[in-house]
């Protein structure tokens, strides 16, 4: 094969490859799936998609929208995660917060992750390739450990999975925090006043400093404060023991004890799945640290079972989540709390398609990030068929 054939092929690979980039991160901020449920005491004139959620990569959202209509006035979109939430817990279900906290929570590090294997795929020469990916997985792992485990680290977490997490709390995302009243008495305030008043603009010392006092706070950390308070709150009534250290171990521990004890408050069942939470992220970061180590020594040299493995995890992404739903719908469904106000046999929820829970009828759908996500598939799956004739040609 002749050099000029190779290097059309590698910018061919290149160029699919990057788009594949482009498409996971779109992936990552989109809604990948929607479930809906419908009953007669939710009029379409009010729910006109029912009770509906979406499904993201860091979080599960309100799918419902604002309605304008002359008999119906809303000043916000009604809250449908907590809607389904309170529904649900009839039947002894647990809040959705509760499920999938470890792939919510490392969502960002498991799209860089592959993000990281896709650019090993790309590249040729195994000496490069190997640098790359050892910087990037460094720099990861570095990104991992001070948000996992870090002082404050819950900050690093992406702002989606932040506010998921207080909506799911019920603690309004957009309150508005009010800004102290200065007030300057006395004869400079009367003279200032006067100045104002003449069209002059004054500023004072104390302004200045006023303004320095109060920082502009960005609406991540409005959420992130919420979220503390609340702790604290809990501090102080006993319910946790240690103080905030702000660390996203801490605060996932926490947010899944509380999200577990919303309906039901049994501790005896909460904290042992508190302690197995606990267990699973330790392990997902020693897992992830594992296999970027293997992925570097597997990338010396082309071809291989792991080399092909940077592009057929990521080609796979589909796949995983339709299990990752799958299961996650199985476990709501399988372990309901008997303190719930109906007894309901275990049940199998929806996965794809419509279905009925009691008098409710159940929709359940992938929405624009799995379209992508298909799109994305049978790119890399180009890619890597001509990556295999190159080097079978060589």
């Amino acid at each position: 094969m002749n050099a000029v054939a190779s290097k059309k092929q590698t910018i061919i690979v290149a160029a699919l490859g990057f788009i594949a980039l482009g498409l996971m991160a779109v992936i990552f901020y989109s809604p990948i799936w929607w479930v809906s449920l419908t009953a007669p005491n939710y009029p379409e004139e009010a729910f006109p998609d029912g009770v509906r959620i979406h499904f993201h990569m860091n979080g599960v959202f309100n799918g419902c929208q604002k309605v304008n209509k002359a008999e119906i006035q809303e000043d916000i979109a009604l809250d449908c995660v907590h809607e389904m939430d309170t529904i649900n817990h009839y039947v002894g279900m647990y809040p959705i917060a509760a499920g999938g906290p470890v792939e919510r929570g490392f969502g960002q590090f498991l799209m860089t992750f592959m993000g990281i294997m896709l650019v090993g795929f790309i590249c040729v020469r195994p000496k490069l390739r190997m640098a790359i990916m050892g910087v990037a997985f460094a720099g990861l792992l570095v990104w991992m450990y001070l948000t996992i485990y870090g002082e404050d680290g819950f900050h690093l977490q992406s702002a989606g999975y932040v506010e998921a997490m207080v909506t799911s709390m019920d603690q309004e995302a957009g309150d508005e925090q009010e800004e102290p009243e200065i007030v300057i008495g006395g004869i400079v305030g009367v003279l200032k006043k006067s100045l104002e008043d003449s069209g002059v603009v004054v500023d004072l010392p104390t302004d200045r400093d006023a303004r320095a006092q109060v920082a502009p706070v960005s609406e991540k950390e409005r959420m992130i404060e919420q979220l503390r308070l609340t702790y604290e709150k809990d501090l102080e009534h006993g319910r946790v023991e240690e103080p905030w250290n702000g660390s996203s171990f801490q605060v996932m521990a926490w947010h899944y004890g509380k999200s577990l004890g919303r309906y039901f408050n049994n501790q005896e069942e909460i904290v042992p799945m508190v302690a197995n939470l606990k267990i699973a992220l330790h392990a997902a970061f020693i897992g992830l640290a594992a296999a970027m180590v293997l992925l570097v020594f597997g990338a010396r040299k082309n071809g291989g079972i792991l080399y092909w493995l940077l592009v057929l995890v990521p080609m796979a992404l589909p796949v995983f989540f339709i299990i990752d739903y799958a299961a996650w719908l199985w476990w709501y469904g399988h372990t309901l709390n008997a303190m719930g106000a109906f007894a309901v046999k275990p049940f199998m929820p929806t996965v794809f398609g419509d279905g009925k829970v009691a008098q409710f009828a159940t929709h359940s759908y992938p929405y624009i990030g799995f379209f992508i996500m298909l799109v994305l598939s049978p790119i890399l799956a180009v890619a890597a068929l001509i990556r295999k004739k190159q080097f079978k040609d060589v």
